[in-house]
């Protein structure tokens, strides 16, 4: 049977399943839409019924994978209408398989925020959000060089950002991600449906005990949204997905049924609020590790990097920092506000249904697989941004002339680059380093790319780059003992690769700079630091504070930075 997890997505109504499905039958798609502008959020919500992907047969492919794309609209409000018009005539006349996924998609020809429909959608449901970096012009050089191949049908014309809501299918387990599992995910999806994805991640240590605050997220979590607002450069896309597979139970009744209540609960209305400040202040800070406790651990890992015969070169070390606010936080506001200053990051959003919010703004690309290139990169070693231009060169010469920070990212870039040639034929390497400059910090960087032997490797890049040894340490299996003896708190997804899956293409971020937003209870911000040969304790500790200090500061009313040029 199919886990449809429904009490969790009740959220405290006494609503029924057969209830839900009657009121269905009763309305026309348009006055579906003006029940939906009438009903209210705390009276009226329905459950999301989704298909755990991980339960089906990964060796037994879907009847269809499909794409039907709609004729352009003006705006999201007549997208909504199309849609709903076009779920009612696949019930009408659906499909003959017994398995399959079909995305209807509608082109709205105006050039929304992704993250604006999201902020104005209810948030008692499941809700996705990534959004890839805005100056990734280098790595497609990259790519091109490694000569990448198109495959037929596929196509070259990415989101700037994806935003979701509801589970048209879902994939979730305890137990460490495998290779079956990662099949079960690839089973959903097809280079001819390009934009057919499964958005999630993994956490940082898939064997450890987890913490109650990531209960919700498994040891993975995937979802392919039901309802997905599509961000492109010059203009917008609404698309509903529905998935089932009557193997486990899950019909293509079940999949229209859940994602016509899904579609009575969407909002075509844009709320801007990423120029407003949210207004919230910090009532209380709490560091796991405490000040006092974190100078002793950095000093007894330093003493195993420099004992006689230790493989040990590298180990990073994280906090856990609670904060408690006056006010709850909308971690799609706060989202909002982190990414005017993160052109140059990716941000993301992960929340399963009865879940805290796992946003981040990170900088850091684990892997892009466009067909057969794959790139990577190598960023470590911090320093602040400068007041002026003059004292942010003087601070950029001396990351690059430093010895241990030179130590510290030549560990994590000889180590991609070993890892990227156990999988690929050929690895460039370029520049050998140099400095990436964000709106608060610097930071040492290098990319890299390879030719995969086959497109089927993707399983292979991630069990090959993930932990890498900038949110790790080097030798892997060493820091992770070390990190596991060391923390007294659960990393979760913080470091674990952030992403999302596709048939044509993969892209994963890796999950730092980032936050766990709890309702009513502020938010959990982690950061880490490397521990080399050289390292200051108090030194790693300040830099600790700097790297949640975007977090902070956006709460609060401190307008967004903008990068110095």
């Amino acid at each position: 049977m199919a886990s449809l997890h429904c009490s969790s997505y009740f959220l405290g109504t006494n609503l029924t399943k057969q209830n839900s499905i009657a009121i269905f039958h009763s309305y026309s798609p348009t006055s579906f839409t003006k029940l939906a502008s009438r009903v209210s959020h705390q009276r009226f919500l329905l459950c999301s019924l989704a298909m755990n992907g991980c339960e089906a047969d990964h060796k037994e492919p879907l009847g269809t994978v499909e794409t039907r794309t709609l004729s352009t609209v003006t705006s999201p409000a007549i997208a909504t209408e199309k849609l709903i018009t076009a779920v009612c005539n696949l019930k009408t006349e659906p499909p003959s398989f017994s398995s399959g996924i079909i995305r209807l998609q509608v082109p709205i020809d105006q050039t929304i925020g992704a993250i604006d429909w999201l902020h104005a959608q209810n948030d008692a449901l499941p809700r996705s959000f990534f959004s890839c970096r805005r100056s990734d012009a280098g790595r497609q050089d990259l790519l091109q060089d490694l000569a990448s191949e198109n495959v037929n049908g596929s196509s070259d014309r990415n989101p700037v950002s994806v935003a979701g809501i509801g589970s048209a299918a879902f994939f979730r387990d305890l137990s460490p991600f495998s290779h079956d599992h990662w099949r079960c995910i690839r089973r959903f999806l097809s280079s001819t449906s390009p934009l057919i994805r499964a958005y999630g991640g993994f956490r940082f240590d898939a064997r450890g005990k987890i913490a109650v605050e990531w209960e919700q997220f498994g040891s993975f979590y995937f979802t392919v949204p039901q309802v997905e607002f599509v961000e492109f450069g010059d203009n917008s896309m609404l698309a509903a997905t529905v998935a089932w597979d009557e193997e486990i139970s899950w019909t293509l009744e079940n999949a229209i049924e859940a994602l016509q209540e899904t579609m009575l609960q969407v909002s075509s209305g844009i709320k801007r609020g990423r120029r407003e400040s949210l207004g919230v202040s910090v009532v209380s800070k709490n560091h796991v590790p405490s000040e006092g406790a974190y100078h002793p651990a950095v000093t007894s890992a330093l003493e195993i990097i420099k004992a006689e015969n230790s493989p040990l070169s590298k180990v990073v070390l994280a906090r856990s920092t609670r904060i408690i606010t006056d006010t709850d936080i909308d971690p799609i506001a706060w989202l909002a506000r982190l990414q005017r200053e993160g052109q140059d990051a990716y941000q993301f959003c992960l929340q399963p249904p009865g879940a805290p919010a796992f946003i981040g703004n990170t900088p850091e690309r684990l892997f892009h697989r466009k067909h057969l290139g794959v790139c990577s990169e190598a960023l470590a070693a911090t320093r602040p941004r400068g007041d002026s231009a003059v004292s942010d060169m003087e601070i950029e010469r001396d990351l690059l002339t430093s010895p241990k920070d030179d130590l510290e990212f030549s560990i994590v870039r000889e180590k991609i680059r070993e890892q990227l040639n156990a999988i690929c034929d050929r690895v460039i390497v370029r520049p050998p380093k140099t400095v990436r400059k964000l709106a608060r910090v610097q930071h040492l960087y290098s990319q890299l790319a390879g030719q995969l032997r086959r497109e089927d490797d993707e399983f292979d890049i991630l069990t090959a780059l993930h932990p890498t040894p900038a949110v790790c340490g080097c030798p892997v299996d060493e820091a992770r003992l070390l990190i596991k003896q060391i923390e007294s708190f659960d990393r979760g997804m913080y470091a674990g690769p952030v992403g999302y899956f596709g048939g044509g293409e993969s892209e994963f971020s890796v999950g730092i700079r980032s936050a766990l937003v709890e309702k009513g209870l502020g938010a959990l911000i982690y950061a880490g630091t490397g521990i080399v040969s050289g390292s200051d304790s108090s030194s790693e500790w300040n830099e600790l504070d700097l790297k949640i200090s975007q977090f902070i500061k956006s709460l609060e009313h401190e307008p967004a930075l903008q990068p110095i040029n």
